[in-house]
């Protein structure tokens, strides 16, 4: 079975559909599902979804793109939430520097506040990291305890060297599966495969051959097509592996 370790199907674009579409999945060989949270609305629907369906589990957590929402009230909240039956990770938490960089300050802010929030709790991170790779990488490495997953890793092949050394995991999408991403086979290069994570992050991201369309958990047999072709695996191999190390890493029985 395959173990999608990141989809939003608390997304606007699953609103006519959502329930057909996660209900079908493992019947699709999709086993398992982690939808992570962005701010609190989306956050309480993963928890919802979570409630709803035996294989999806929720994180919770503030995106740095939803810095405007931040408040003196939020992680009160999170704290509470992060708490719930099914929660495995504080996320999808972390730098985004492509759309902003007025914010930086606040950004680091709140990923902080959440990393403490996900060690005093006991639970892995994931970390969304765009354009932000010095600022991220200082702010993990000043938690040697702190464990988690760099969610659609797309930083280099000795960044990601660097991680792996330090227990992380890596979450590959779509991109892999692109003509042009040559950097996405350097990483793999050096990531073994007990780090490998395969996710969609649905809606977004889908891979060839259904690049532009809406994605969902069920395309994430293309990725580990494609993985498992540079690591020199089989399909079948690197679908059991991933499975296995999400579980390991979200603390699922």
């Amino acid at each position: 079975m395959i173990f999608d370790t990141h989809a939003h199907y608390d997304a606007e674009q699953f609103d006519a559909d959502r329930d057909a579409v996660l209900s079908a999945l493992p019947a699709r060989g999709v086993g398992l599902v982690v939808d992570p949270g962005c701010d609190e609305a989306s956050s309480r629907t993963a928890l919802s979804l979570a409630g709803r369906y035996p294989h999806v589990y929720a994180a919770v957590g503030w995106h740095p793109e939803e810095w405007e929402s931040w408040g003196p009230e939020s992680m009160p909240l999170l704290r509470e939430l992060a708490r719930r039956e099914k929660v495995v990770a504080v996320g999808e938490i972390g730098l985004d520097y492509y759309w902003d960089t007025e914010h930086k300050a606040l950004q680091k802010e709140m990923f902080e506040r959440q990393i403490n929030l996900a060690l005093r709790l006991g639970l892995p991170v994931i970390v969304h990291d765009r354009e932000a790779h010095g600022d991220a990488l200082e702010m993990v490495f000043r938690y040697p305890e702190l464990r988690g997953v760099f969610h659609c890793f797309s930083g280099s092949a000795e960044m990601a060297a660097e991680l792996l050394r330090r227990g992380w995991y890596l979450g590959f999408d779509g991109p892999v599966t692109y003509k042009n991403n040559k950097k996405a086979a350097q990483v793999l290069a050096v990531t073994p495969l007990e780090r490998i994570l395969v996710e969609t992050d649905s809606p977004y991201m889908a891979p060839q051959p259904v690049r532009g369309r809406r994605n969902d958990s069920g395309n994430l047999v293309y990725v580990i097509e494609k993985i498992a072709e540079l690591k020199g695996v089989t399909p079948a191999e690197l679908e059991r592996i991933t499975w296995e190390n999400g579980k390991t890493l979200f603390g699922i029985e």
